[in-house]
């Protein structure tokens, strides 16, 4: 952010202090969304995490707008509302927008909430940095309390379960690259098919702060990758099943197919839907619209998880997982309800023991 001097004269001519106005480094984008465009590039955001930046963005500029931003279904293909960036500057919109974020986090769960309240704050203090913008109309809204969630790693026979589902080869094998792979699923969605590396099981992927990294699977994917490929060299591994929109960028169009990049959001969807009866195995299917299905990010949990209950060193497990501390995987270090019903049942004196 580049800083002018400026002289005032004060009474009688005589010249005070000079203040500090600041300029902008650029010439200010027209719009909200060439702004969050502007800021995925200018402020070095990974591939990996554009797309999910660029959605809790677009879910912010609804509520920006003043209007609450769609949900469920209503939020595909909703066009986000247009308006010039400087409309952040608003005296009026910190209080319009803590009655929205409220009733939000009221229909949102709390991780999503802060997690699109922390990235929405990162472009706001970028664009406060460029001199486009002047305040942080989120000022005053607070971060959700979640409480710790103990359950997320998958029993093995829920796992089992999930690979009975009747679902299409492109689900089947994300899926199973997710859980055997142990990474993270908006970098599963963002390989191409010339990543991969079929004959080492592996696949190279762009991390957080732009670095190269592998993950590793094993036959399961193998045996399903062929199939999903079809014999296209290059290109979005996973696809939609139509041909991508005008304005798709070109990087997550195929240019064999014409279809666009299968998007987290969408993969999010269809996940969620298809466990829904196994989240819930005493509902009747014809609740099935009521009912909430799991997270594609239980698959990492899971495998991590299980990793760790057969024994799984945790030099491994940080190699496996690419955190950076051990203290981040904690939380996945957690033995299971299985594996904690197996070691009780082991201990049981009264148990009757094989002879």
């Amino acid at each position: 952010m580049a800083i002018e001097p400026v002289t005032e004269l004060g009474v009688g001519g005589v010249s005070r202090v000079p203040r500090a106005r600041v300029l902008p480094l650029s010439a200010p984008p027209a719009t909200y969304t060439a702004a969050v465009e502007r800021y995925l590039t200018g402020a070095g955001i990974a591939k990996s995490s554009a797309r999910i930046y660029r959605i809790s963005l677009t879910t912010w500029g609804w509520m920006f707008a003043s209007k609450p931003a769609p949900t469920g279904p209503a939020r595909r293909g909703a066009k986000p509302p247009a308006f010039p960036l400087a409309a952040i500057d608003d005296p009026v919109l910190p209080e319009v927008l803590a009655e929205l974020a409220a009733a939000r986090a009221d229909e949102m769960d709390a991780d999503t909430v802060n997690r699109e309240l922390s990235i929405v704050r990162k472009a706001i203090g970028w664009w406060q940095r460029q001199g486009w913008i002047a305040v942080d109309p989120t000022i005053g809204i607070e971060r959700r309390p979640a409480p710790p969630d103990r359950t997320k790693a998958l029993a093995e026979n829920q796992i089992a379960a999930l690979w009975r589902l009747d679902v299409a080869l492109r689900e089947k094998t994300q899926w199973k690259m997710l859980y055997e792979s142990a990474a993270r699923a908006d970098e599963v969605l963002c390989l191409n098919v010339e990543d991969l590396y079929p004959q080492d099981k592996r696949g190279k992927i762009t991390a957080k702060g732009g670095a190269t990294e592998w993950i590793h699977w094993q036959s399961g994917t193998a045996q399903l990758l062929p199939r999903l490929i079809a014999g296209r060299t290059r290109g979005p591994l996973f696809l939609t099943g139509r041909k991508a929109p005008a304005g798709t960028p070109s990087l997550d169009v195929c240019p064999e197919t014409g279809r666009a990049r299968l998007s987290y959001r969408r993969a999010e969807e269809i996940f969620e839907y298809a466990t829904r009866l196994l989240a819930n195995p005493l509902a009747s299917p014809d609740d099935i619209e009521d009912l909430d299905g799991w997270t594609l990010h239980r698959l990492r949990h899971s495998a991590l998880t299980h990793d760790a209950e057969n024994g799984t060193s945790t030099p491994m497990l940080l190699a496996r997982s690419r955190h950076a501390s051990v203290r981040s995987l904690e939380r996945y270090a957690r033995p299971g309800v299985d594996a904690v019903a197996r070691h009780v049942a082991e201990r049981d004196p009264a148990a009757r023991r094989p002879r």
